[in-house]
């Protein structure tokens, strides 16, 4: 669009991003006399697409290890396979999950489950990758993580926060900006019981203001000529907007009430959820929160219900907080790990690496809650129904999330590369 047009556009928003009908127009009449290249309809579907994709947001609640199937959304009592899981009912007839997750049973009108997921990689760190970019892990490329793309296509322009914070401290192999370049990095958050390290400014704001100004004129003296001290240039000023910003107080969970934290649980994944609640309200794009050491090759049944109990209460907390102050209707939140677990116990007591057919959980955003979509079979080993790829749930998240899925990006060689090569949006899932 001509440099002219958009800025006309840009001045008929107001700060909510919402249009007013003169101005709007008004926007239009001078766009046409300015542009005379540029129809009306191709006016009116370009800000349609802007207003859409406004406020959208996303957290992820990365389960890293591998969360069993059967012990959590799809369990298989009376099999053999199941072992000592039991099913309980939910709040939609007919849906039952595992004993381990009573809280969660009672959001299921909000939730979506997704039980027939099928990719090719059991190893963790190939998984993990793939989990997150959609592609397998190559030695020559990159691939931008999930919270990259979508921070780079539908981030909040009058938020001064990063875009894209990854909470806790277990994302190794899971990419990050990848070739779309360190500004689509994630902002690291390890303990979100406290605000993050080296954000103080430690001196008089007029003083660091006159810092910033002589940086800046060595800089510009210097001449910059790389495309790495290019970035380094935007990171230096994000990360000083950032630390002035009055935004900041987002991460200070003692802003909370009392009451609220403890809805959430005071732990470190309750935290961790809370603080995703707080980052998304103002303004951050892109959450991600993990949950570490789901790996149970062993004491599979012990371990699982120690862990949903630090899943249970956070997640069903996280999403009747959203829904009551009305983000869930523009937050997708999405449960998953890399792969599930076999359907057999082995020796140990365990159950081991199983990318053939697992679970992941959808909620917000234009997801149709209350809902199971896809099965496998009575013992757990096959998909029997609906049988859906990590490229299908690409898909299907980027449509929510108003990205273009088809774009291409340029990486650095040449090559022209889709956000996702494959796949179709998981239409049973969409409202």
């Amino acid at each position: 669009m001509d440099l002219h047009i958009e800025r006309r556009l840009h001045l008929a928003t107001d700060r909510h991003g919402v249009v007013g009908r003169r101005d709007f127009l008004h926007g239009l009449s001078a766009a046409a006399v300015a542009g005379g290249s540029l129809g009306w309809t191709d006016l009116l579907s370009t800000r349609a697409a802007d207003l859409r994709r406004q406020g959208m947001a996303c957290i992820l609640l990365w389960m890293p290890g591998g969360p069993s199937q059967f012990e959590t959304l799809d369990p298989k009592p009376g099999h053999d396979n199941g072992g000592e899981t039991k099913a309980i009912d939910t709040a939609v007839s007919g849906i039952r999950i595992a004993d381990n997750l009573p809280k969660l049973a009672t959001m299921m009108k909000q939730v979506a489950l997704l039980r027939s997921l099928s990719t090719k990689e059991g190893n963790h760190q190939r998984a993990s990758y793939l989990m997150h970019t959609s592609n397998v892990p190559l030695a020559s490329l990159h691939h931008p993580t999930m919270g990259s793309v979508v921070t780079k296509q539908v981030r909040q322009s009058d938020c001064e926060l990063p875009a894209f914070v990854r909470i806790g401290n277990a994302f190794a192999n899971t990419s990050n900006g990848g070739f779309l370049g360190t500004e689509y990095d994630a902002f690291a958050v390890v303990d979100p019981s406290r605000p993050p390290e080296n954000v103080a400014i430690g001196t008089s704001p007029e003083r660091f203001e006159r810092r910033l100004a002589i940086v800046g004129k060595l800089e510009q003296a210097a001449g910059k000529v790389t495309e790495r001290e290019r970035d380094h240039d935007k990171l230096y000023a994000n990360a000083a907007r950032m630390i002035r910003s009055p935004q900041m107080k987002a991460y200070d969970l003692a802003q909370e009430s009392d009451q609220m934290r403890s809805r959430y649980g005071k732990t470190a994944f309750g935290n961790a959820c809370l603080l995703a609640r707080r980052l998304v309200e103002a303004g951050v794009t892109f959450v991600e929160a993990a949950l570490p050491n789901w790996d149970t090759h062993q004491d599979n049944f012990d371990r699982h219900r120690s862990l949903c109990g630090q899943l249970d209460q956070p997640y069903a907390a996280l999403l009747g907080d959203l829904y009551e102050r009305g983000l869930l209707e523009r937050t997708l939140v999405v449960w998953m790990g890399e792969f599930g677990r076999t359907p057999r116990i082995n020796p140990r007591g365990g159950r081991d690496h199983y990318p053939k057919a697992f679970s992941a959980a959808l909620a917000g955003a234009g997801i149709r809650g209350g809902q199971v979509v896809g099965a496998t079979d009575a013992s757990g080993e096959e998909v029997k129904d609906r049988p859906y790829t990590e490229k299908d749930l690409f898909q299907t998240i980027y449509k929510c999330l108003k990205v273009d899925a088809t774009r291409e990006y340029i990486s650095p060689i040449g090559r022209p590369i889709k956000v996702v090569d494959g796949g179709q949006a998981i239409q049973p899932l969409l409202g």
